[in-house]
C-alpha cells in the first residue's frame, strides 16, 4: 500500500469530507478523492460511501481502518528510526491527553522538546478518558496522558497524584469547612462534566456507593465551573483542572481524602518509536514526582 493513500483515507474518515481532509493533508479535494479511489481499487473494496453531506466508512472500512493506521504508524517508525541512526530525530508523534494535563503540563514539555528536535512535530489530540484510551487502543495516538484504571492493558509510567477537590457555590452551607464530607454528594444537585461520563468522577462516586443526582451535565469543566458560580449545583474535579482558573466558587479537598494518578500510558515501550521514547524520557523527568 502506499502511504499518500493511505493518510488520505484516514483524513477523510477522520474529517468526514474530501474538503477538510484535503485542507488536514495539503492536498487539493480531488486528490484526496482520486488517492481514497486508488487505494480501494488496490484493495477491491469501497472503503467510504460518498454522498452530498461527506463521506463516511462502508463496513469493511471500518474493519481496515486499525492496520492502515498501524501500517502509518510503522512506517513513522521507520523514518525516526533512519533519523536516530543519523543521529537526528524526526517524524511525527500524536499524543493523546486530558485537556488539563495538555494545557498545564504538556506545553512546557512540548517546548522543550522542540528546542532539542525541531524536525520531529507533534499531534495533540484532547478528550476525556474515553477519548483517550479509544486513541491509544485504536492506534490514533502513540502515547497518552491519562489516569490510571485497574486492567489497563499497556505499559504504565506514573507521574503525579492529582487530588480531587470539591466545587461548591460560595454560599453553600459546607463552604466553610476544612474538608466537603464525600458522601453528602449524594444529596446534592450535581453537575457532572464530559457529557455526564467523566468516568474519574464516577469510578469515586460508585466505589463509596453514591449516586448522584445529576441536574446537569457539560462539555468543558470551565462551563461546570460558571455553573457553580451561579450556584445551579457542585461538583467534583481533580485538582490539575482548577489551576489558573479565576472563579468565585469554594474548593474543597474531599473527606475521605481521594486522588488519581496522572501519568503515561504506551502500548509496548520497547516497540515505541525512538521519537516517542526521547518524548516520554523529558516528560518523566520535567513532570515526575
Amino acid at each position: 500500500m502506499e502511504s499518500a493513500r493511505c493518510r488520505a483515507f484516514v483524513a477523510a474518515a477522520e474529517t468526514g469530507s474530501f474538503s477538510e481532509a484535503a485542507k488536514k493533508l495539503n492536498y487539493t479535494p480531488s486528490g484526496v478523492s482520486q488517492l481514497v479511489t486508488a487505494l480501494e481499487q488496490d484493495l477491491g473494496f469501497s472503503l467510504l460511501i460518498r454522498s452530498r453531506k461527506g463521506v463516511k466508512l462502508t463496513s469493511d472500512g471500518v474493519r481496515m481502518m486499525p492496520p492502515v493506521r498501524e501500517f502509518l504508524m510503522q512506517e513513522d517508525r521507520i523514518y525516526q528510526t533512519a533519523g536516530e541512526i543519523k543521529g537526528v530525530l524526526a517524524g511525527t508523534i500524536n499524543v493523546a491527553s486530558y485537556s488539563s494535563v495538555a494545557a498545564h503540563w504538556l506545553a512546557a514539555v512540548i517546548k522543550k522538546f522542540q528546542e532539542d528536535h525541531p524536525q520531529v512535530r507533534i499531534n495533540l489530540i484532547e478528550g476525556i478518558h474515553q477519548e483517550v484510551w479509544a486513541s491509544l487502543q485504536e492506534n490514533r495516538a502513540e502515547i497518552a496522558f491519562i489516569s490510571y484504571k485497574d486492567g489497563m492493558n499497556c505499559h504504565w509510567i506514573p507521574l503525579q497524584e492529582d487530588r480531587m477537590i470539591a466545587m461548591l457555590p460560595v454560599d453553600h452551607p459546607c463552604a466553610g469547612l476544612e474538608a466537603y464530607p464525600l458522601q453528602r454528594c449524594g444529596q446534592e444537585d450535581f453537575i457532572m462534566p464530559a457529557l455526564g461520563e467523566d468516568s474519574d468522577v464516577m469510578e469515586l462516586l460508585h466505589r463509596f456507593e453514591i449516586t448522584p443526582d445529576i441536574k446537569f451535565s457539560t462539555v468543558e469543566n470551565f462551563s461546570t465551573m460558571s455553573m457553580i458560580e451561579q450556584g445551579l449545583g457542585m461538583s467534583i474535579m481533580n485538582e490539575l483542572i482548577t489551576e489558573s482558573w479565576q472563579c468565585n466558587v469554594a474548593m474543597l479537598p474531599l473527606d475521605p481524602p481521594q486522588s488519581i494518578t496522572l501519568g503515561i500510558a504506551v502500548p509496548s515501550l520497547e516497540n515505541a518509536s525512538p521519537a516517542a521514547r526521547e518524548f516520554i524520557r523529558y516528560a518523566e523527568k520535567m513532570l515526575k514526582r
